[in-house]
């Protein structure tokens, strides 16, 4: 009796667990969009910044990943993992910082004296 409620509570927290993970996925996805289309579609003259798709959008997907099981995990008392989970973040912000990843079009930022 206890090996059954014990495996389906077990079960219920990693399908709570799965769905934090996509939620994260989706709420990096969501942020990634304006960056994305601007940066692959809204450019001077056709010039397109593939980083933005080939960097940026695997940064921004892991990165809300790793946030909203980092918050589950805070919110079910392993501070440990959520702790980790957090530096992980981090580190993940530092290099999508490093390689600007979310940088727009060079001719929309920078068009010189013209503009």
């Amino acid at each position: 009796m206890e090996t059954e409620q014990t495996s389906r509570r077990e079960a219920l927290t990693s399908t709570a667990g799965l769905l934090t993970a996509l939620l994260g996925a989706l709420a990096g996805l969501a942020v990634w969009l304006p960056y994305g289309r601007r940066g692959l579609f809204g450019a001077f003259e056709g010039e397109r910044n593939t980083d933005v798709l080939l960097l940026g959008l695997p940064v921004l997907l892991l990165g809300g990943t790793l946030a909203a099981l980092a918050a589950f995990a805070g919110v079910r008392g392993r501070r440990r993992t959520a702790l980790g989970l957090a530096a992980a973040v981090a580190g993940l912000a530092a290099l999508g910082y490093g390689l600007d990843v979310l940088a727009e079009p060079q001719a929309a930022s920078d068009c010189g004296s013209p503009c």
